[in-house]
C-alpha cells in the first residue's frame, strides 16, 4: 500500500498526515469527488496534462467545479517541497464536493516481476462512465475478495464472463500473434498507460471472454504506478511468463516515458 509524505491542501503544503479537512465535506460523507494518481520519476510527472484533462472530463460530467490553474500551482508547490532523495513515487489530486484541493506525494511498493489474478464478478456502474471518481469500494473490495482467496489481485469480470480490466489497471492479452484489449464501450477506464501502449502495440480492441484470456500466449497489466506487469495466472491457472511482446512492449513504453519527460 502506497504512503502518504507531503500534502498540499488548498496550496498549503505540509505532513500529510497533519493536513484535515471538514467532515460534513461530501467528499468524505458520499464519495463525492474526483481523483488522478501520476507516476513520479525523480519528482517529475508523468503525462501531467493527461491527468489533467481527464481531471476535467470527470469534473465536468459529475457537475463538480474544477480550477486547473490552482491544480497546476498546487502541483508545483508541492514537488518543488517534496524530497529529492524519494526515487519512486507517485502524486495523488483530489478534488471534493465541499471545494477541497487534496494533493500528496506517496511512496510506492516495489512491483512483482509477475502478478496473480483472481476473477471478481462485477458490473460498471454507466452513470461514472468517464468520471475517475472517489467512490471507489467496489474496486477496493474486489482487490480483497481475491487476496481473501490466495489471489494478488483481483480480475474483474462481467456476470456473462467477459473480462474487463483490473480495479486499478488495464488488462492485455496476445492471441495468435496479435495482442487484444477490452474496448472503452465496455464500460471501463480510458487509462493514460492504456492509451500509450495502444500507440505503441496496435492492440485490437474487442471484448474478450475469459476463456480466451486463459488461452492467451502471453498477458499484462498495465497502468501508471506499475507500467506493465506480466500475468502469471488467473484463478490459479497458469499463463505464459516471459512473452517476447510483453518485454519488448515493458521496454519501449518506458523509453516512451523517459523520452516524455526529456
Amino acid at each position: 500500500m502506497a504512503t502518504a509524505h507531503l500534502a498540499c491542501l488548498d496550496g498549503v503544503v505540509g505532513p500529510a498526515a497533519d493536513a484535515k479537512i471538514p467532515v460534513t465535506d461530501w467528499g468524505l460523507v458520499r464519495g463525492d469527488g474526483i481523483f488522478e494518481v501520476l507516476r513520479l520519476y525523480d519528482r517529475r510527472p508523468f503525462a501531467l496534462e493527461d491527468h489533467l484533462e481527464r481531471l476535467q472530463r470527470s469534473a465536468d460530467n459529475l457537475r463538480l467545479p474544477l480550477d486547473l490553474d490552482a491544480i497546476r500551482t498546487d502541483v508545483a508547490t508541492l514537488l518543488e517541497a517534496a524530497a529529492a532523495d524519494e526515487p519512486r513515487g507517485a502524486l495523488r489530486i483530489i478534488v471534493t464536493r465541499g471545494g477541497r484541493r487534496i494533493l500528496t506525494t506517496e511512496t510506492l511498493p516495489q512491483a512483482a516481476p509477475s502478478i496473480a489474478l483472481g476473477t471478481v464478478t462485477y458490473a460498471p456502474t454507466r452513470l461514472l462512465d468517464g468520471i475517475k471518481s472517489l467512490s471507489y469500494a467496489p474496486n477496493m473490495l474486489a482487490t480483497r475478495i481475491a487476496q481473501l482467496a490466495g489471489h494478488d489481485e483481483a480480475l474483474l469480470v462481467t456476470p456473462h464472463g467477459r473480462v474487463l480490466e483490473a480495479p486499478t489497471s488495464s488488462i492485455f492479452w496476445v492471441s495468435g500473434g496479435r495482442l487484444r484489449t477490452p474496448p472503452l464501450e465496455d464500460h471501463i477506464l480510458a487509462s493514460i498507460t492504456r492509451a500509450r501502449v495502444l500507440e505503441l502495440g496496435d492492440a485490437d480492441e474487442r471484448p474478450g471472454t475469459l476463456d480466451e484470456l486463459l488461452a492467451a500466449d502471453e498477458a499484462f497489466l498495465a497502468s501508471t504506478t506499475r507500467e506493465i506487469q506480466p500475468i502469471a495466472a488467473v484463478d490459479g491457472d497458469a499463463l505464459p511468463l516471459g512473452g517476447p511482446v510483453t518485454a519488448d512492449l515493458a521496454a519501449r513504453l518506458h523509453e516512451r516515458i523517459l523520452s516524455e519527460l526529456a
